[in-house]
């Protein structure tokens, strides 16, 4: 078995979904309202301790760990899907830093503690959250937002048996 004690990896969270922009339209409604849904959130990329690995050997393998965007916002007031977060599994003891500006984001001590090192994207808003009493039937949604996008070194600290 290979051991590695430092892995640089690239993490980014999702995209949150696109509001919708539509109307209600039933037979006997002539001027329904706006009946966009908002978009979803996008997943995280999460970093979770396990207490049975002891290498960061697995991480050299993907370049980069990107999280689901979130699913679109549709007709009907409905909210689009959030995304899931991509769990990374880490060994006990792992130090996480930011490649860029060497700042520690955190470690992961305990078995199944979670540390969210790249947050997903807000999901935008459909149009039925601009209906004003001036403004009946708005034309405008929002895009969703992007997630964060990270460059980070993970150094797993070693603690001696004797």
């Amino acid at each position: 078995m290979i051991f590695l004690d430092e892995a640089k990896i690239h993490v980014r969270g999702g995209r949150g979904g696109n509001g919708c922009m539509a109307f209600r339209r039933e037979k006997y409604v002539p001027l329904g309202g706006p009946s966009g849904g908002d978009g979803g959130d996008g997943g995280s990329v999460v970093l979770v301790g396990q207490g049975s690995r002891n290498t960061l050997y697995h991480l050299q393998f993907h370049s980069l760990y990107a999280a689901q965007r979130g699913r679109h916002g549709e007709g009907s007031n409905c909210t689009g899907k959030c995304g899931e977060d991509l769990e990374i599994a880490v060994p006990l003891g792992t130090v996480v830093y930011d490649r860029d500006s060497d700042e520690m984001l955190g470690e992961v001590l305990e078995d199944g503690q979670r540390l969210v090192v790249a947050a997903g994207g807000r999901g935008g808003r459909g149009n039925a959250r601009f209906a004003t009493a001036t403004n009946q039937a708005p034309r405008r949604a929002d895009p969703g937002r992007e997630g964060d996008e990270r460059f980070l070194r993970l150094e797993l600290k070693l603690l001696a048996d004797v």
